[in-house]
């Protein structure tokens, strides 16, 4: 009877070890940011900067939230080079998630492996969606396509994140051509409609517009923000910020 016992016993746990070598191991996420307010800047070189050529908007936005004693981490797998001023003794957070001359399509055929490594974002500053598209004469629907594909994968990991979505601001006057004017029109148009559709009782989508106001004098070259332009726009994000940041 004790031999029995003892052979059932082993077939037992051999049985655990088989089944258990016969699972998928399930791969988790390691990032345990736990910061409230973790922001990602989304885009292209809008968002990346390339000092001292042009400018980012992200540190003028850094700049206003922390003199205003405001929680928060700028999160992305990209990270600026550049030198900033430091700002009530704190150095500028220079990680971001935006990659120059990228399109609609890049960024979403990214997207989910850079969530892997940052983690889910709170808030998402999406700059001017669909951007690179237009100067590359790439499909507007398409371009339409990507652009809620991404709204829906940031949703998806979190169901209560935040997205800021720009009517971008225009390249310089003598670049919008007549093509080009018109697939801007259409844009700042659609991005409304993809606030109206993409937003639930969770997730905000939240329009800003960024070209009302905007001038030739706020642009480095045909399309970068100079210092003035990046001071407007990151004024724009954060009058939106203060209504959706979470104090502690």
């Amino acid at each position: 009877m004790r031999i029995i016992k003892i052979w059932a016993l082993i077939g037992f746990v051999l049985m655990g070890l088989i089944s258990c070598g016969d699972e998928p191991i399930e791969q988790t996420n390691t990032n345990t940011n736990t910061t409230i307010n973790k922001i990602m800047a989304l885009g292209a070189s809008r968002v990346e900067g390339n000092r001292p050529q042009y400018e980012s908007f992200r540190y003028e936005t850094w700049k206003s939230l922390i003199e205003n004693n405001w929680t928060f981490d700028f999160i992305g797998t990209q990270n600026d080079p550049g030198s900033y001023p430091v700002v009530e003794n704190l150095n500028f957070d220079p990680d971001h998630q935006g990659r120059g001359g990228w399109t609609s399509g890049d960024i979403l055929d990214q997207l989910e492996n850079d969530l892997d490594q940052t983690g889910a974002p709170d808030i998402v500053l999406f700059s001017s969606p669909g951007g690179n598209d237009g100067l590359q004469n790439l499909s507007y629907d398409e371009a339409i396509s990507n652009i809620n594909d991404i709204v829906d994968i940031l949703q998806e990991v979190n169901p209560n994140v935040t997205l800021i979505i720009e009517q971008m601001a225009p390249g310089r006057s003598n670049i919008m051509t007549e093509e080009l004017l018109y697939y801007f029109n259409q844009l700042q148009d659609e991005i409304l409609t993809i606030v109206e559709n993409k937003s639930t009782t969770t997730s905000q989508v939240i329009a800003v517009d960024m070209y009302s106001g905007f001038t030739d004098a706020m642009l480095a070259d045909d399309v970068h923000y100079n210092t003035k332009g990046a001071m407007f726009i990151a004024q724009r994000y954060y009058e939106v910020l203060t209504q959706v940041l979470v104090q502690e």
